[in-house]
């Protein structure tokens, strides 16, 4: 079901009851236009734990708050420079989110205890219903992803069953919405710093950073060490269960070759042509060939991932996409995925592999 679809579809009964289910403090499970939410009443702390409690969450780990279109920015945020209202008329709503300086009152668990919040407000029409239905628009609900931490990230309502059951104890509902149009987590940009670091792409994302300094007229620069933590940017993260080893297309063959003289059983994801290798017909159990589009790779990146985490093999293995402007989220979130890539493909390989 597409986000049109979605639209005239819209379940309203269902998605005040899920406002309401908020307003007690319960989570809700929601589509947004990027993944599905893991939603909580951002100024309810105790509501906030559950989150962190369902997903197993380190109490480190920043949330994203997200906003109905009419909300008051001033209440969730502070000294909120222009830029930050010229991006948010440009690409609000939608997959961007800022990171501002928090308000006083906003509780430290949105924020994992830091002086910043993350803010966005959705497209997804059953997101944005949600939003307007919750304290009459102008409530706040923190959304992490709507999996267990560092797994792949739901793109589908049954994704998240799959992740939690149909009736987990702590959430109220499960929102229906289709699959996700996006596929991949918001762009992250960290406006809370503007005079000393300028803009700063914290997290890659569908809007790219050549997007954004467009609208704002300058740069956007990469974080350092003093940047915010912010969801999503751990090393190892969006992981499958089973192993996941990044391989370029021009050792592809050689590798999936020698995985097959082991006998391993291969999970695989590709956009080249494969010529027959000897082996790896039989020591395939899944394959997967993509898009070489940047959008449509990553609208399915999530849903192909959790299909080869079923098929039961020794190692999924993804060749490595282009390096081209656009593929830079895609690339972000399949180097967390396979953290230690190269080095386990080593040590299973007899280092034999990249």
């Amino acid at each position: 079901m597409s986000a049109a679809s979605a639209a005239q579809a819209l379940d309203l009964p269902a998605i005040d009851a899920a406002a309401r289910m908020l307003e007690q403090g319960l989570l809700v499970a929601f589509p947004t236009e990027t993944v599905y939410g893991l939603g909580a009443d951002a100024s309810n702390p105790a509501a906030l734990a559950r989150i962190y409690e369902a997903k197993g969450r380190p109490s480190d780990h920043p949330l994203i708050v997200h906003l109905s279109p009419q909300a008051e920015l001033e209440h969730w945020a502070t000294d909120i420079p222009d830029e930050a209202r010229r991006l948010a008329q440009a690409f609000w709503p939608g997959p961007l989110t800022l990171i501002l300086q928090r308000a006083a009152g906003v509780p430290d668990a949105v924020s994992a205890g830091q002086s910043t919040i993350g803010l966005r407000c959705p497209s997804h029409p059953v997101a944005l219903a949600l939003l307007q239905a919750f304290r009459q628009g102008q409530g706040g609900i923190a959304g992490p992803s709507a999996n267990r931490f560092g797994h792949v990230s739901p793109t589908s309502a049954q994704h998240v069953r799959d992740e939690f059951g149909a009736h987990h104890p702590l959430i109220g509902c499960i929102l229906e919405g289709g699959q996700s149009a996006v596929g991949i987590e918001s762009t992250i940009i960290d406006l809370s710093r503007l005079q000393s670091h300028g803009p700063v792409l914290l997290r890659p994302g569908k809007l790219t950073a050549r997007e954004i300094g467009d609208v704002l007229g300058r740069t956007v620069t990469m974080p350092d060490q003093s940047a915010p933590r912010v969801s999503g940017t751990l090393a190892a993260h969006y992981a499958p269960a089973t192993a996941l080893a990044l391989v370029p297309g021009e050792r592809l063959d050689a590798v999936l070759a020698a995985l097959a003289a082991q006998r391993r059983r291969i999970a695989l994801m590709h956009y080249s042509p494969l010529p027959a290798v000897d082996g790896v017909a039989a020591s395939t159990v899944a394959s997967i060939r993509v898009q070489a589009d940047p959008a449509a790779y990553a609208h399915a990146l999530y849903a192909n991932l959790r299909v080869l985490d079923q098929a039961a093999a020794d190692l999924i293995v993804v060749e490595t996409p282009p390096t081209d402007a656009g593929w830079e989220a895609v690339n972000d979130r399949l180097r967390r995925s396979a953290h230690d890539s190269s080095g386990m493909l080593a040590r299973m390989l007899g280092q034999q592999a990249v």
